[in-house]
């Protein structure tokens, strides 16, 4: 069986000089290995293929028995790492708490530690009568936050 370490050394090897990072890999025990790739910018398929190329010639499918599959990490699905946050910074985006709330705004920072959510809120000002929407800012540890994703419009 392929050591996922070994792979993911392979899989670093191959991305250098690239804005490509890996998001996940994953090694089942019936030999499917996914690779999921993503960019600050965006990906090819001449890239993935890249990948795919330099993983084949690091594990000969003649000793190993393997499924290999690289790919874009999908845009619908939740963010992961700080790149990806730091990536999305002026996009749409939400979020479910560890504490069950629903947080729906935009990602204005991320650094290491978490990243912030602007989240326009409804408000009562003192001494007016009605209620007016101003930005609020939430800041979430990563570790806070059960599921993030961005939010997509056409």
């Amino acid at each position: 069986m392929i050591d996922k370490q070994e792979l993911r050394q392979v899989v670093d090897r191959a991305l250098e000089g690239t804005d490509l990072f890996v998001v996940e890999i994953s090694v089942s025990g019936s030999g499917v290995i996914d690779i999921a790739l993503d960019s600050d910018t965006d990906i090819s398929i001449d890239q993935c293929v890249a990948v795919d190329r330099a993983v084949h010639a690091a594990f000969d499918t003649d000793t190993e028995d393997y499924e290999l599959t690289v790919g874009s990490y999908g845009i619908t699905s939740p963010l992961l790492l700080p790149r990806q946050f730091a990536k999305n910074i002026g996009n749409e985006a939400e979020t479910l708490t560890a504490d069950g709330r629903k947080l729906k705004g935009v990602i204005t920072a991320a650094d290491d530690d978490g990243f912030t959510l602007q989240v326009a809120t409804r408000v009562k000002p003192e001494g007016k009568k009605r209620p007016e929407t101003v930005p609020v800012d939430h800041r979430i540890a990563y570790h806070e936050a059960k599921q993030t994703k961005c939010i997509i419009k056409f």
